[in-house]
């Protein structure tokens, strides 16, 4: 597959926050494994409103290493929307998204080439985690019952699933169709199908500290997912609603049958225990309508994804495609 645009054949994107002390030897590092995959490259590196010194790193990058330009967002938007905004910029033919942490082991970058470039039509490299490396225990069993209840929720197969991806043109294209404003990344990707093939790969250890990823942050990327790819949890609503009515005749039978045969016992231990229990249901409803309804609320606003307020490395005049510190062959 070639690239008939006068621009890369393969776009690398690499959203980094707070990156700076890893993100010129990550840089380095995938430069040379896409150096091998391609001779027409560029790495796209997105700076989702770092509060250190990772722009500055990003710019003297983009000076040194051949094919490195830089985003620079208005503020931190999330890992999500730097994604957006990396595929959104990117010129190539084929499009590689990757952690800037290392991860995601840039070996695999000439693999993911090779196979998207053979007869067998593929559209989508997935790169799958075998082993998760030195995650928690509790990270890795949350982990999996995340993806496990995604993938029972929406009828798609999440398990293993990584950002590691390579994504045809057309993929890509089709990708920048999808409108919604709260985005999951993986979901949307398997939910816009295409002819995918996987690759599996072992988390090495995180390059550069620890991660960013907390739990009320995971917690909140899963909400997102579940609610932008499933409308299981407003069903159950009605399904618990059912079970309440069920329940609540049962006791009203109960009721009758005690008072007619003179067997009522005056109290409010059941009372007080019913409006207990209907009372939080009837709140974590009210809490689930509202999640929907907000992200309803993001989309109907209309804002724009992220905005971008500057970029680093030279461009050619149309196309956009770095030319910084290299041929263009």
């Amino acid at each position: 597959m070639t690239n008939e645009r006068n621009g890369p054949e393969l776009s690398i994107v690499i959203p980094a926050y707070n990156e700076e002390k890893q993100l010129s030897h990550t840089l380095e590092i995938v430069a040379l494994h896409a150096e091998l995959a391609s001779s027409r490259y560029e790495i796209v590196v997105v700076d989702d409103g770092s509060s250190d010194n990772t722009w500055d790193v990003l710019q003297q990058c983009s000076k040194r290493i051949r094919g490195v330009r830089g985003l620079r967002l208005s503020r931190n938007f999330g890992k999500e929307t730097a994604l957006c905004a990396g595929l959104e910029d990117a010129l190539g033919s084929a499009v590689i998204v990757m952690d800037a942490d290392l991860q995601h082991p840039p070996e695999l970058i000439e693999t993911m080439v090779r196979m998207w470039r053979s007869d067998g039509g593929i559209d989508i490299v997935e790169g799958v985690k075998r082993v998760r490396g030195n995650e928690p225990v509790v990270k890795r069993i949350g982990a999996k019952t995340f993806y496990g209840a995604l993938t029972r929720l929406t009828g798609h197969r999440f398990e293993g699933a990584s950002d590691y991806k390579l994504l045809d043109r057309k993929v890509v294209d089709a990708w920048k169709r999808l409108p919604e404003r709260t985005t999951f990344f993986r979901g949307m990707i398997v939910w816009l199908g295409f002819h995918t093939a996987k690759v599996e790969f072992d988390v090495p250890p995180r390059s550069g500290g620890q991660t960013r990823w907390g739990f009320l942050a995971l917690a909140r990327l899963a909400l997102n997912a579940i609610i932008a790819y499933s409308a299981v949890p407003l069903r159950l609503i009605g399904v618990v609603g059912l079970l309440f009515m069920v329940g609540a005749f049962g006791l009203g039978v109960q009721t009758l049958v005690r008072k007619w045969t003179g067997g009522a016992v005056t109290g409010f231990t059941t009372v007080i225990l019913l409006l207990l229990v209907i009372g939080s249901a009837v709140m974590i409803s009210l809490s689930t309508i509202g999640e929907y309804v907000a992200a309803i609320y993001n989309e109907v606003k209309g804002r724009p994804r992220y905005l971008i307020r500057e970029r680093a490395g030279q461009e050619t005049e149309g196309n956009g495609f770095a030319l910084t510190g290299g041929r263009h062959a």
